[in-house]
This record gives C-alpha cells, structure tokens and sequence, in this order.
C-alpha cells in the first residue's frame, strides 16, 4: 500500500503519517516512508510519501499511489498525479463545488480515481469549537470510513490512544470519531 498524505504545516501530516506506521509495524509489516517540509512552519506545503510492504525505495512515484489523504484541497490538486489508475483520494474539501470542474472530473473518470470529499473544516467547527488543530484525527476517521485505506477503525483508535499526547487524546478521539460519522 502506497500513500501520500499532504497538507499545509501545522495540520498533524506527520502524525498521521505515525499513526499508519504504528499500526503497519504491530501488525509485523515492513514501512517506509519520507517526508518533504518546504516551508511548512510557515504554512507551507508539507507531503508525506508512506509505504506498507516490500519496496526499497521511500518515495512514491507518480502515478502509484493507492490513497491520497490531502489535508488540504489546494494540496489534493497539487497531489493527484501520484495515484494510480482506480486510487483513492480522501480530500478535506473546503469548497467541495471546485471538484465540480470538467477537466477534473474527467481526469478522475479517466482514472478510475474513487473521490471523498470530506467536510473536515466546516466539521470540526459545528462539533469541536473550531479546534483545527484535530483536522488529522478526524481526516484519520474520515479513510477508515471509505474503508480503502488498508486500516480499521480499532487500529486506528488504538493508535491514537497509544500516540496522542495525553492533554490532546480525548480530542484527537472525538475527532476521529466526527471523522468516521462524516457523510461521505
């Protein structure tokens, strides 16, 4: 399984991306991955390459991936080119009526490419406050429910649990669990 996980900085890509290593590894499964910062302390673009398997090389290659879980849209659509013909993008979708547009649909249709847009910010605003600082977890809840990410909900609650620093588990929880409820 092959995936990439992007965002801008401040959005828990990295430990999202811990989160899918931990549980990779309890299960006896080799992980590789790789991360690119940019400018992420500044808001920047921040892209998670993760591997579960036997494969020598770290990056993913355009074209490959089997999961694109973007923390942001603008990063989804800087992100699609690496999956693979019948992929799947979990998409924290702001502006959902921007995945309207033809060429993009198109290129999905053409693809084969399984799209979720997901309502992570306008979520964690009617559920949690406005506490953004939880996108990952909920983002976390949001693949278990496609059911295409390999992980199940337990694996992933577990992980959290284990994981999260303990001021933060509770959250990170009831985000994962807004996550999984999300209409998808």
């Amino acid at each position: 399984m092959q995936y990439i996980i992007c965002g801008i900085g401040g959005q828990g890509i990295l430990f999202a991306t811990k989160v899918l290593g931990h549980i990779a590894l309890s299960r006896g499964e080799h992980v590789m991955g790789s991360e690119v910062h940019g400018m992420s302390q500044r808001g920047g673009s921040v892209i998670s390459h993760f591997k579960i398997g036997a494969y020598s090389n770290p990056l993913v290659r355009a074209g490959e991936a089997d999961i694109l879980l973007a923390f942001e849209q603008g990063e989804a659509l800087r992100n699609y080119h690496f999956l693979k013909e019948g992929g799947c993008a979990v998409v924290n979708a702001d502006q959902p009526e921007q995945l309207n547009d033809p060429d993009l649909q198109q290129y999905f249709n053409e693809r084969r490419i399984r799209l979720f847009p997901i309502p992570g910010y306008a979520a964690l605003r009617d559920s949690m406050e406005r506490r953004f600082l939880f996108l990952n977890a909920l983002m976390l809840g949001a693949l278990c429910a496609t059911g295409a990410g390999g992980v199940t909900a337990e694996e992933v609650r577990g992980a959290i649990e284990e994981l999260a620093p303990e001021r933060f588990r509770s959250d990170n929880l009831k985000a994962f669990d807004l996550g999984l409820s999300v209409k998808i």
